[in-house]
């Protein structure tokens, strides 16, 4: 898309046009539409509504819908556009609104050149679009007696495959739901913007929801928030209930969240998580977990000899995470969290894995990246926070499946797989719903925050949207 109209030059021969013709604008991604021809007309105009501005003061956008087959409302084309003006224009019965004015390239056969077009619902036109003298140039005669003097187009192209294949990547709005200014933050919006998109960072507890059937809406700050195309959730695990409150709140509007609320509701519970990843066969530390002070032997007994793991069920970035190298020693930290009224779980010490685990980094049903992290000398745990060091590796085969099935498991399009390489294969740690950036970037050289845009690009990218017509 270009932001500085009328820079091409018009086609050298001449052409005839009647007063209604097949065109296209392919730099919005409307394949074939009718335009009626209006000499009378400055402007051309294009049928929008759900207009909405975004972007910054000094690069604004525009994006908005259009039904570009008339009578046809349950079919819906998403667009964006750089804004380049905004005009008060009088319709032919002399009443004026102010428009905002956009540039695309004008397709006509073999010929192309750029126009403005102005946005303005023509929902009881007949035709979707009006095309005015400013964009006929001098090299177009007109008929006025006659339609049709260029190939026809077929409104049959919105129902091929096609139409999603060559669509424009459109600037999207996209909310990051973080409390944080931390380096995956930044990262989100940097790479967001570089890519013309408009991200927002969002504090997920400013956040509030009006919750009815007929129109939820999301809050914050005072103010409705507006229609996101993507929501990327950032939320802290001490805020967990109440962040995958408000993003069951964005997937009842039916905005698209790369991680879901019941994905990353199951990967905070480290209980229900281990219960999950046992049901799908994935292969971790023999886990134990026990409520009553009487089965502390048992529960040990169930998992296997000392050295041991005792790990809280709210543990972060390694915190509340003890070994217990000694059956007395694992007993004492066992009663010591009983004491506090704290709910833990008992797992086997991978003696083999050396202080080392490895992140294995899915996005979108494959694994983009991979790193193996070492703790601090003297410290069994890897966690980067933690002083820990991190390199790239290459996984296995069976690694990769193992990680890919994870993910799978929690129905996560972004996760954080951490494993150990056991004497029996890979074991999985935990599931991250919401890993951090910083280290596997920087230890890998990816741009695996471009890698994340691929993938919301490829999901939210304007293809044709078919309305579900209601049950008479």
């Amino acid at each position: 898309m270009k932001d500085s109209p009328m820079t091409s030059t018009p086609p050298p021969h001449s052409l005839q046009f009647g007063w209604e013709e097949w065109v296209s604008l392919p730099d919005i991604g409307v394949p074939a539409i009718r335009a009626k021809v209006d000499t009378g007309a400055r402007t051309s105009a294009l049928h929008a509504f759900d207009i909405e501005t975004f972007g910054t003061a000094s690069k604004p956008k525009v994006r908005f819908t259009l039904h570009p087959i008339p009578g046809r409302d349950d079919l819906i084309i998403p667009c964006s556009a750089p804004i380049i003006d905004r005009r008060e224009i009088s319709s032919s019965n002399g009443e004026k609104e102010l428009r905002y004015v956009i540039s695309s390239t004008l397709r006509v056969d073999n010929d192309e050149w750029p126009i403005e077009i102005t946005l303005t619902n023509r929902a009881t036109m007949a035709s979707r679009m009006l095309l005015g003298r400013t964009a006929l140039k001098d090299h177009i005669s007109i008929v006025a007696t006659d339609r049709f003097l260029q190939p026809e187009l077929s409104y049959d192209v919105y129902h091929t495959a096609k139409m999603r294949s060559t669509a424009p990547k459109r600037a999207l709005r996209i909310a990051v739901l973080s409390r944080e200014d931390n380096y995956s933050t930044r990262r989100l919006v940097e790479e967001g913007e570089a890519r013309g998109h408009s991200v927002e960072v969002i504090n997920t507890t400013r956040c509030y929801i009006a919750i009815n059937s007929l129109a939820p809406e999301v809050h914050y700050d005072g103010k409705r928030l507006p229609r996101f195309d993507a929501v990327i959730p950032r939320i802290g695990a001490s805020i967990t209930p109440y962040g995958t409150a408000i993003i069951r709140q964005f997937e009842t509007i039916g905005t698209y969240c790369v991680n879901g609320s019941t994905g990353i509701t199951a990967s905070r519970d480290k209980l229900f998580a281990h219960q999950i990843m046992a049901r799908a066969k994935i292969g971790m530390p023999n886990t134990a977990f026990a409520a009553s002070p009487m089965d502390t032997g048992n529960l040990i007994g169930l998992v296997g000899t000392a050295p041991l793991i005792v790990k809280l069920l709210e543990s972060t970035q390694g915190k509340g995470v003890v070994l217990a190298e000694t059956k007395k020693a694992a007993e004492s930290v066992i009663d010591a969290f009983r004491g506090l009224k704290a709910n833990f779980l008992v797992q086997d010490f991978v003696k083999e894995a050396a202080g080392e685990d490895i992140r294995c980094l899915v996005i979108g049903g494959k694994v983009v990246a991979a790193m193996k992290r070492t703790g601090a000398e003297g410290d069994f745990r890897s966690n980067l926070h933690r002083g820990g060091s991190a390199a790239a590796i290459r996984i296995t085969k069976l690694e990769r499946q193992t990680a890919l099935r994870a993910a799978k498991a929690f129905d996560l399009n972004m996760a954080g797989v951490d494993l150990l390489r056991s004497e029996s294969g890979p074991k999985v740690l935990e599931v991250n719903s919401s890993p951090g950036f910083e280290g596997i970037e920087k230890s890998t050289g990816k741009n695996i925050v471009g890698t994340l845009y691929d993938q919301i690009e490829s999901h939210v990218r304007p293809a044709p949207i078919r309305r579900r017509k209601s049950a008479s």
